[in-house]
């Protein structure tokens, strides 16, 4: 069904992609050594610290991973929580629409992904935050490749519908063109 050139596409983009994956991934392993670490201001509550940011002294410096200025992984850190972001790359005013509506329609449904953000932070496309509660309940190693497969996946998805967006949109001019040709 595919032609060999989109295949030799798909493998070169693949191979230019693993530095970058690889990358996310190791960086994430570091980052997720998290413990329970309970509120020092208020007695019996446990918030994810890089969240509330209540203290400094439990954030550690966050890391941006960058593959393009448009294509970016920011990596925030703390003693109990890490937060994940995102920037997809956006070449286009076409893409810019339909990342934005993808994101925006899998962060409504952020409670079937269990560690995704409602909103993502600032300048980024989507987020994700993992606490130690999380890691109690997951396998780290199956976690971060969620999250390596999600990046994957994610840009397959852009690129596969920005491409049926144009064949429809070429149907449709050939459509209306036709009937001044007559």
């Amino acid at each position: 069904c595919r032609s060999e050139a989109s295949v030799r596409l798909e493998r070169t983009m693949a191979q230019t992609y693993k530095p970058y994956l690889f990358c996310v991934r190791s960086t994430l392993n570091a980052a997720l050594c998290l413990r329970n670490f309970p509120s020092q201001i208020v007695e019996r509550h446990n918030k994810p610290e890089i969240e509330v940011r209540g203290s400094k002294e439990l954030l550690l410096n966050p890391i941006v991973i960058a593959r393009t200025e448009q294509e970016k992984c920011l990596i925030e850190g703390s003693v109990n929580s890490v937060r994940v972001s995102f920037a997809i790359k956006q070449a286009d005013e076409i893409e810019r629409i339909l990342c934005h509506k993808f994101t925006r329609f899998l962060m409504q449904r952020s409670e079937q992904f269990v560690i995704m953000r409602r909103k993502p932070v600032e300048g980024y496309s989507i987020s994700f935050l993992i606490t130690h509660t999380h890691l109690e309940k997951m396998i780290k190693a199956k976690l971060v490749d969620f999250i390596i497969a999600f990046m994957e996946d994610i840009n397959k998805e852009i690129s596969a519908m920005r491409i049926a967006l144009n064949s429809r949109a070429r149907i449709v001019a050939e459509e209306f063109l036709k009937d001044f040709a007559a």
